[in-house]
């Protein structure tokens, strides 16, 4: 692996993470979903739940 795909991977990663905070900062109360397949993340998911008392 040669430094630009490692710098590439870098970047992607911390895409991801940036992804999956942004998604932990807007909800109030639900879940954030993180799927992988292969080590790899391939899908992040917000599921917000609204409760009325």
């Amino acid at each position: 692996m040669n430094n630009k795909n490692v710098a590439t991977e870098d970047k992607e990663k911390q895409q991801i993470l940036a992804e999956i905070k942004t998604a932990m900062e807007k909800i109030k109360y639900g879940e954030v979903v993180i799927t992988i397949h292969d080590s790899e993340v391939v899908q992040i998911e917000k599921r917000e739940k609204r409760r009325f008392k």
